[in-house]
């Protein structure tokens, strides 16, 4: 068996700066690596999550890797303790919402925001049972 020690997805896509800006001041994420011609990865200080992006067309990538990779079917889903607070900060923020605070009758709280990318990123939260 391979042994694992952390996973994180890796984005095809570009204005690095923006997809950095964003992940830090609305989520708290930290650049442990940053070349804006090259990779972002960037590292959650308290939960340890981690996310990659990467320049599309780097002669250095296999051909597979140098398309933008499409938005649309993809989510990024971060968990937070309180849905409905986070949402009431993105409002108060004027992010992108992309699709608006809703309870679904499998045991979610959650909302999406859309990225600088176009990335769709789910903020939510899981009920126990009682709530």
């Amino acid at each position: 068996m391979i042994d694992i020690h952390a996973m994180f997805p890796v984005m095809v896509t570009s204005d690095l700066a923006s997809i950095q800006g964003f992940y830090q001041q609305v989520f708290g994420f930290e650049a442990v690596f940053f070349d804006p011609n090259f990779y972002l990865h960037l590292l959650h200080p308290t939960s340890g999550i981690q996310l990659g992006f990467m320049q599309p067309q780097l002669a250095n990538q296999p051909s597979f890797l140098h398309p933008l990779m499409q938005p649309q079917g993809y989510v990024i889903s971060l968990e937070v303790k309180d849905a409905a607070a986070a949402y009431e900060q993105a409002l108060q923020m004027k992010l992108n919402i992309a699709m608006a605070l809703k309870e679904e009758p499998w045991g979610q709280i959650h909302f999406m925001l859309t990225d600088p990318g176009g990335f769709k990123v789910d903020v939510v939260q899981h009920l126990t049972q009682g709530n």
